[in-house]
This record gives C-alpha cells, sequence and structure tokens, in this order.
C-alpha cells in the first residue's frame, strides 16, 4: 500500500509503498477513501521541517533541552544516533479520514467487514491508502454516508468540544474568534444548537465565507465601531461565550475576547494562542471563566481509553471523544450541517504533495484540502524488497520491532560480518519498517510476521517489541526452531515463563536476552579483579519518574518497572557474584498509584553473597542515574553511570574512565554473534530464568508487606 511521509530532517515529502499496518488487538484495518488535510496542525508540521537545523531547534526549544541532557548523560554517539533517527524517519501526515473496513481484529465486535467508518487520531488516521485504528478512535457510519464529508471527522470532533466547553443553551450567543477550517467547523454547529453565532476573523474572505454559510453576524476583526455592533447585536448584554479558534502568537484575540464577554460569561481556547490576558478592566470586572479546550474531549491521551478500547460510562462521562465523533457525523448524516462548502479543493492522493504547496505558499484561498484515493486498487500483505540478495550466512537475521532502542543501541551496533545476513524487519508501523530496512541495509521490510518467523531463510530473531509481546514471539520463535535474542524482560508472569522454559528444553534451545550491563567496560574490568565467590553489592539507581500513564507502568503492557527495568540491576549482582539470586525482600515507598517504582529490595545469592537495590524514581535530574558498589575479599569496586570506574585493593587504586557511556551493548551483541557460531550463548539460561524469577519475587514481596521470598 501507499502512503504520505516526510522527513523531518530535509522536509522531503514523498508517497511512498509501504508494508500495510499490523492489525493487533482492539484495531480496525481501514481502506481509505478521503482523508483531510489539516492546513493548521499539519501545516506548521511540514513548514518546520523545510527549515534549517538552527530553524527547528528554535521551533522546538523543549527537544533542544532533552538533547542536551542526552548529551550530558549519555555522550555524543548516543546523542547524535538519537537526533539523526528522528531526522532521518519517515514520519506519516495526517490524523482525519474516511473509508471501508476491510479486517478487524479477533476481539473487535461492534465492527466487521464492508462497514463505512470515520477515523481519527495521529499517527493512526493518516494519509494511506489503508490506516489500522483503534476502536475508539473509529465510529460508525450508515451505509449511504457522504465520506467526502465524514473525512472532517477529527476537526469535527475538536470543534465539538470547544462547545461543550462553553457549555452554551439554545438562543444565547457565541462569539468565534478564527474562521478557519477549525472556526467554519465551530460555527455550524453551534448554529445547528440553536446558539447564534458572531464570527470574527482578521482576514475578510473568511468572514464573508461565514457570513454566507454558518454565521448570523461576521465581522473583520479590524471593523470600525466592532465592540458597538456586537454590543447592539446582544441587546447590550454582550455574547455569552467566545471560542477562540485562532492560531498567533498575538495576546488580542483573549484581550478582544473579554472585551465582547457578557459577565460572567466564558472564554474557550480552542485554537493556539497565547493566554497571558489582560486582568483589567474584563477579565477581573466581569468574572469571567478561561477555559481550555482539549482536542476531541475526554478520553484524549489516555492510553487506556484510545489504545486499549476502554471507554468511559456513559452516565458519568457523556461526552468522551468517540462520543463527539459520533455527534458530529449525526449532525451530518441528518442535514442538520453541510460541510459541501468547506471543501475548496479536492486532491487524488497521487498528487498530495500538490496540496501542501498550496497550504504552504497561500498561493491560492483555501478552507478544507481533502485527498480522495483509489479504492479499486487491491490490497494485500506483501513484503517490500529493499535490497534483492538472496545470499544466505551462518547468521541469517531480523528484527521483530525496532524502536528507539533498537536504533539507538542495537542495530548500530550489530557486528559486521561476512557470515552475518540481514534479512527483515518488522514493526506496528510500516514507515518505521521500512526506513529501519533502508538504513541498515535488510534486504525486506514486512508486516506478515510469518515473513520472519516461518521463514526458512531466517534462523535468528531479535524482539525488541513492547514488553507485553515479549513472551508470545520468543515462543513462536522456539517453536519454529529459531534462535532468539529478546530485550529484557523476558515475559511478564510466571506462566509465560514456565512455557518457555519447556520450550527451551523440549527444542535443545537457548534464549539471550539484552542483559547489556554485564557486558560494559567497568563490569568485566571488576568481575576480573573480584573473581567469583561471597560479595556484598549495592546499587543505586536515580530512575527518574514515568508518568503513571505511561505503557511502561501499565502492568499487563509493560510490566511496571520492576519487572520491566530493575531485572537489568538484579543480573548484574548476578554476574558479579557468580550465583543465583534464591531469597528477595522488599518494600516500597506508599503513593496514591501504586506504581512501586521507588523500591528498596535486599536480595540473598545461592553461595551466601548478598545485594542491596536502591531504585528510586523520585530523585533529582541532576544527579546520576547509576551507582554500583561490590565489596568482596579485601577489595572493593566503584562504578559511576558507566563511565568511570574505581577498584581499590591493597591501598591501589585503579581507574577506568572513558568519554561517554558505555553501557556494553557492542560488546553484548559480538558474543552473541560468537555464542551462535560456537553453539554457546554468553549468559547461562539458568542465570536469566532466576533473575525473571526474582522480578517476581520482588513484587510478591511488596505485596506482602516486605516478607521474604524465597525461590
Amino acid at each position: 500500500m501507499n502512503q504520505l511521509t516526510q522527513k523531518l530532517g530535509s522536509g522531503a515529502m514523498v508517497i511512498q509503498e509501504l508494508p500495510m499496518p499490523q492489525l493487533t488487538s482492539g484495531m480496525v484495518l481501514v481502506r481509505n477513501h478521503y482523508s483531510l488535510i489539516s492546513a493548521g496542525t499539519e501545516g506548521s508540521t511540514v513548514k518546520a521541517a523545510r527549515k534549517s537545523l538552527i530553524g527547528k531547534a528554535k521551533e522546538r526549544p523543549q527537544q533542544v533541552k532533552q538533547v542536551l541532557e542526552t548529551l550530558r548523560n549519555q555522550g555524543i554517539v548516543q546523542t547524535y544516533r538519537a537526533v539523526m533517527k528522528k531526522l532521518d524517519a519517515y514520519s506519516p501526515l495526517g490524523y482525519s479520514c474516511a473509508g471501508e473496513v476491510i479486517e478487524v481484529a479477533d476481539d473487535v465486535i461492534e465492527f466487521k467487514a464492508g462497514d463505512k467508518v470515520a477515523c481519527a487520531g495521529q499517527g493512526f488516521a493518516s494519509h494511506a491508502e489503508v490506516v489500522s485504528v483503534p476502536v475508539n478512535l473509529c465510529v460508525k457510519l450508515d451505509a449511504d454516508a457522504d465520506l467526502a464529508q465524514a473525512c472532517y471527522n477529527t476537526l469535527g470532533a475538536i470543534a465539538l468540544q470547544s462547545i461543550r466547553q462553553a457549555d452554551l443553551r439554545v438562543g444565547e450567543t457565541c462569539a468565534v474568534i478564527g474562521l478557519g477550517l477549525l472556526g467554519q467547523l465551530a460555527c455550524l454547529q453551534l448554529r445547528a444548537s440553536g446558539v447564534r453565532v458572531v464570527g470574527i476573523d482578521v482576514n475578510e474572505n473568511a468572514v464573508a465565507v461565514a457570513s454566507a454559510h454558518c454565521s448570523d453576524l461576521a465581522l473583520p476583526r479590524n471593523t470600525p465601531g466592532i465592540n458597538d455592533q456586537i454590543n447592539d447585536f446582544t441587546g447590550g448584554l454582550g455574547v455569552d461565550a467566545v471560542i477562540i479558534a485562532a492560531a498567533t502568537d498575538s495576546l488580542d484575540p483573549v484581550n478582544f475576547a473579554g472585551a465582547i464577554a457578557r459577565k460572567k460569561g466564558t472564554v474557550v481556547i480552542l485554537g493556539a494562542v497565547p493566554t497571558g490576558f489582560d486582568r483589567e478592566p474584563y477579565y477581573y470586572k466581569k468574572e469571567l471563566s478561561l477555559k481550555m479546550s482539549c482536542s476531541y474531549g475526554p478520553g484524549r491521551y489516555d492510553l487506556n481509553y484510545e489504545e486499549k478500547g476502554i471507554d468511559y460510562p456513559a452516565p458519568y462521562v457523556r461526552w468522551t471523544e468517540k462520543r463527539n465523533m459520533e455527534a458530529f457525523q449525526k449532525l451530518i448524516s441528518n442535514g442538520a450541517i453541510d460541510l459541501s462548502y468547506l471543501t475548496t479543493h479536492t486532491f487524488d492522493f497521487d498528487d498530495a504533495p500538490k496540496a501542501y504547496d498550496i497550504v504552504l505558499t497561500h498561493s491560492e484561498p483555501f478552507l478544507g484540502i481533502v485527498l480522495k484515493y483509489n479504492t479499486s486498487k487491491a490490497h494485500q500483505r506483501k513484503k517490500i524488497i529493499i535490497s534483492a540478495n538472496e545470499k544466505a550466512g551462518k547468521i541469517n537475521l531480523a528484527f521483530i520491532g525496532a524502536g528507539s532502542y533498537a536504533q539507538g543501541s542495537l542495530l548500530p551496533n550489530l557486528p559486521k560480518s561476512g557470515d552475518i545476513i540481514r534479512k527483515g524487519v518488522l514493526t506496528n508501523s510500516g514507515t518505521t519498517s521500512k526506513r529501519v530496512a533502508e538504513r541498515y541495509q535488510f534486504e525486506f521490510c514486512t508486516s506478515n510476521e510469518d515473513d520472519i518467523i516461518k521463514n526458512p531463510d531466517i534462523n535468528t530473531l531479535f524482539i525488541a517489541t513492547r514488553h507485553d509481546s515479549h513472551a508470545a514471539y520468543v515462543i513462536k520463535g522456539l517453536e519454529n526452531s529459531k534462535n532468539i535474542y529478546v530485550e529484557k524482560p523476558l515475559c511478564l508472569n510466571i506462566d509465560e515463563l514456565e512455557q518457555i522454559k519447556s520450550l527451551c528444553e523440549e527444542k535443545n534451545k537457548s534464549v539471550m536476552i539484552g542483559f547489556n550491563r554485564r557486558f560494559s567496560p567497568h563490569a568485566m574490568l571488576i568481575k576480573k579483579k573480584t573473581g567469583t565467590g561471597k560479595m556484598s553489592m549495592i546499587y543505586r539507581i536515580n530512575a527518574g519518574s514515568i508518568p503513571s500513564d505511561s505503557w511502561i507502568q501499565d502492568m499487563k503492557t509493560g510490566g511496571g518497572r520492576i519487572i520491566g527495568e530493575v531485572c537489568h540491576f538484579i543480573d548484574m549482582m548476578t554476574y558479579m557474584c557468580g550465583s543465583k539470586p534464591v531469597k528477595v525482600m522488599a518494600s516500597a515507598l506508599n503513593d496514591s498509584q501504586g506504581l512501586n517504582d521507588t523500591v528498596n529490595i535486599i536480595l540473598e545469592f545461592k553461595n551466601g553473597s548478598t545485594g542491596v537495590i536502591a531504585y528510586y524514581a523520585n530523585g533529582s535530574k541532576g544527579l546520576k542515574k547509576e551507582y554500583f558498589e561490590v565489596y568482596a575479599s579485601g577489595t572493593t569496586a566503584v562504578i559511576n553511570d558507566f563511565k568511570e570506574g574505581y577498584i581499590y585493593s591493597n591501598k591501589k587504586k585503579q581507574s577506568l574512565k572513558l568519554s561517554s557511556q558505555d553501557k556494553g551493548q557492542k560488546t553484548m551483541l559480538a558474543e552473541f554473534m560468537k555464542g551462535l557460531r560456537n553453539g554457546e550463548l554468553p549468559i547461562p539460561m539458568e542465570q536469566i530464568f532466576a533473575v525473571t524469577t526474582a522480578t517476581f519475587a520482588v513484587i510478591k514481596s511488596i505485596q506482602e508487606g516486605g516478607a521474604p521470598v524465597k525461590f
């Protein structure tokens, strides 16, 4: 299938063939008929992409700060990789479309193939021939729905949410400042609701369009005596509410809103405008309410709602983003609003770049720009060949999942050797799959698991997906006799662990896990100096906070931070003392959300060694992340954030300082490849299983009030 993409680095926009999106749980696969270009949001994105690096930096000061922080903490190599990943990526455009369902996931019951639907969501409802959309960002339409109007779905719902925030009644008056596409949609829905509408814009053409189609009074902002005209229109009262749909750096919209609103009125921020209003004379003396309107409404930015399909109960949250979309579509279908005048331009999808030229140059007046798709074209899941190469090596590898970590730490560090052949890439996103395949010289990219897992030419799988899919891919790989490298964690529960253990025995296979720290220069030096035996260890991790709504914190998706990350530090201790953990005690800082991400853990190992892990999410970013100490037979060793290390022994001090952080990924991958060649992987399976079991035991100990858990 074809999709419109742009590179953030060069600004190059191209329609290219990509793998069809994967159809995962809770998703609907849709063949697009129409999609809408959002001139405001997308125009800003495209414009920024075409600027110089300095121009991009000025546009995104917050991201510049993140780059500098990465540079300070991880060094120039990792920072360069992170920046180039972003600049070289194929970024999808678009977030509002309408079309026909062609397939649904097994757990989806409200949609079926053949349904007409309207879709929303950045990264989902893209300008592409086929899109995969979560159920709560997809609404069913009537069989005879006009899909050219239905594709306004996202912007219509965004405008409707601002109206809900204004909380107006039939017969009241609302002013809409900014009569672009979003403002026009707000005006249409206000009038359909029985509200009198005053439209205001700096652009006289926009005012004329609003006057003809969607407003009771439309005025250019520079109209002499504009305040008096609006006052007369409202019988001296002032407007009951103002919706600001403009996009500007000026304070004029918010201050003008204060001037024309009645006492106790409401001002709603819908567009991208500053809110530093003048307190006097209007906002204070009129006791005005200033509200923000959040995108399509309740559910927006909620992972559980948008991606997991968990709805809010209607009696308590009457209007969610999906219900807003449904209400908007109902207004279209029953004829309460007519959007036909909004579509000033329709382009065939293949001519999409020409549409963006109009948006950027304003070479002619426009409102709604719609892309039309060839719906007779057949689509199927197939491999996209990047470089035709039938060559086979001893190690023929493929990647399942290739996100930030894989692109920053795994793919750049893969050894280059004549017996290592890079075959295929599969990710949820076709844009990512293709870019990774091109950049790292794989033969093909795909969205079909069978092209990877059941491919007889591939003998080695790298699994770098979200945590909840690790076990399933490991099991499928083992069942197909593949060599496996999986990023931590191995799995999320005991049942998955037991199944993996059983398959490893049955297939006589080992699994490699991404416990890279044991391969760092500092760790290997300390191991060499301290040997194997009883030792005491302390590992302090200034982990930093992760929002509670992140997938990492979700126990079903990410497993939480103990399973997802603390496993690294348990493994480091296991490696250092050369013995398996057999007992843990743990306590967590109480918090209202029960995240268990600030914990103290005491471990006992089979050979009598002990370890203390202090994993804290509530510290300062100014402190380095990791600090590790080892005490063994008169020797003490320290690792400080994998940049510097010290060994104190016999009154001597040995130092190892690096110019940039090295957590061992490159050496780990080299050792993995070496292990594939000689038949012995570098981390013993019994240690992998014991470390994984220990993470489950930590959670159990916390749940039991810090009671010891043996295993």
